[in-house]
């Protein structure tokens, strides 16, 4: 829906490249630009209509040391989403054309004559892997637009300054849902953005910080993500082995515990939100031509009372598409009549990060919890017909006995699809603080929990080759058997 002009003035607070841009595209309002109303602040604050906004998800990217340096080519990348974190922003933006440009879906989508419009701004989101990529095509837009460019994302959450370049305007820390449309808000009306979770960067400098309260609030509920941005490439969005063509749901942010080596506390400051249950049906059932439901939460089922909640709505919705979920062990074992639940309603996969298969390395890294629980969470999920990925660490400083050991335990499990990922110290994170003084490859371009960012214990060589040997022999899980009796197509 469009917005018709207003009479009365409104400012943006934005660089001088970007100015010049929107001069261009509002020829009509140059009298009110360049007049007497022109605002001669250090900021350069200047009119501005409705804007358009162009959210970009960028490429498949990261480089890998066991192809580079060893011709080790058989480590590959398993699943490809939609960019659910863009769509849910863009659902939060009415009264504002939107576009989002998936790069790993269409490489070619920012060529102009892909681009349905010239942006105002752009919202740019990206892991750790994809950090220099996405300052990348920061810089090549502000130069190419003059655009506003705002970054955010989970290396944003847990690296802020890393993207104080003078290419980059602001940085949306943490759940952005609200803060972000706050901020275009802000730029509409002609002020200068101070806002609890937004870093203002000044030509490649940090301004102030208030570090925001997440709350319920910061959800936005009530406006659900806009799947139909991405609808046309749909049919690309597939988890291989796991569900085939694959729509995304969030019902939580943020986590219960503290693993020493993950980013999603940084999400949401530590505190773990639930979305309403209603809402969360309500964007399952939009999701039409899918063949599974991959719900994306860290811990789905960190509220009991809330997961039951939902296990029954689903049902009574007559949701008829398998489910994929994140649980923790340990709540499987305290809540078996719980999963029972959720298998009715349709959980046909559980994702369980059993990482170690030590108790001591699961404390060392703040996993509270036991190997007896794993192997006890196994044995319940299955006998309700259940299937499970399981992610595994692999340390760089395990040795060949290690291997050996990570092996026997996966070949004696009766896990379906075990996914091992070598131990990365993602920056702002504790496992980061812990291990930074070891890390001996700084270019994030290798932070694709496929490399190994501090030396290896073993021959680096003989390290990757048993690496590869392992994932190998993991993904043969893929065409071992159907998936969920037959329903996948992909």
């Amino acid at each position: 829906m469009e917005i018709p002009l207003r009479v009365t003035v409104r400012y943006v607070s934005i660089d001088q490249r970007s100015h010049r841009r929107l001069m261009e595209k509002n020829a009509g309002l140059a009298p009110i630009i360049n007049g007497s109303q022109r605002v001669s602040d250090n900021y350069g604050r200047y009119a501005l209509p409705n804007m358009n906004i162009l959210l970009i998800n960028p490429p498949n990217c990261g480089r890998s040391i066991p192809e580079e340096n060893y011709g080790i080519t058989r480590i590959k990348m398993i699943f490809r989403g939609e960019p659910l974190s863009l769509e849910t922003l863009a659902g939060n933006l009415g009264g504002h054309p939107v576009a989002i440009v998936d790069l790993k879906a269409d490489p070619l989508g920012l060529s102009p004559e892909r681009l349905p419009f010239t942006p105002d701004v752009v919202g740019l989101t990206g892991v750790t892997c994809e950090a220099n990529t996405v300052l990348a095509i920061s810089e090549e837009l502000k130069a190419r637009f003059g655009t506003v460019v705002v970054v955010g994302g989970h290396h944003a959450s847990c690296d802020p300054g890393f993207f104080s370049r003078p290419y980059v305007d602001y940085v949306v820390v943490g759940l952005g849902k609200l803060s972000f449309r706050q901020l275009i808000d802000t730029l509409e009306a002609g002020g200068k953005p101070d806002i609890p979770g937004v870093l203002n960067i000044r030509e490649g400098v940090q301004e102030s910080f208030t570090p925001r309260c997440y709350t319920t609030a910061d959800l936005v509920d009530d406006r659900p993500p806009r799947y139909d941005l991405v609808q046309q490439h749909r049919d690309t969005y597939v988890m291989s082995g796991v569900g085939g063509k694959t729509g995304f749901v969030a019902s939580a942010f943020g986590c219960t515990h503290s693993c020493a080596f993950c980013c999603i506390p940084n999400m949401t400051e530590n505190r773990y939100l639930l979305h309403s249950n209603a809402s969360v049906v309500r964007d399952v059932m939009a999701l039409g031509d899918v063949n599974t439901i991959r719900l994306v939460d860290a811990n789905t089922f960190g509220d009991v009372g809330m997961a039951s909640d939902l296990a029954d709505r689903l049902i009574q919705a007559g949701v008829r598409k398998p489910l994929v979920a994140d649980v923790r062990s340990d709540t499987v074992v305290r809540n078996p009549g719980l999963f029972e639940r959720w298998r009715k309603a349709g959980l046909a996969v559980a994702v369980i990060g059993f990482e170690e298969i030590s108790d001591q390395r699961l404390s060392q890294l703040n996993k509270r919890n036991t190997v007896q629980t794993n192997i006890e969470a196994a044995r319940i999920l299955k006998t309700l017909g259940i299937r499970i990925v399981g992610d595994f660490i692999v340390s760089p400083d395990y040795e060949e006995a290690d291997f050996e050991r990570l092996e026997t335990f996966i070949q004696q499990s009766d896990i379906d699809l075990p996914i091992p990922a070598i131990l990365t110290p993602i920056p702002g994170t504790p496992l980061y603080e812990r291990m930074r003084s070891h890390i001996i490859i700084d270019n994030l371009d290798y932070y694709t929990f496929t490399n190994a960012v501090v030396a290896t214990q073993m021959a680096e060589a003989h390290f990757y080759q048993r690496y590869a040997g392992l994932l190998e022999h993991c993904l043969s899980h893929l065409h071992s058997g159907g998936s969920h009796g037959g329903k996948e197509n992909d």
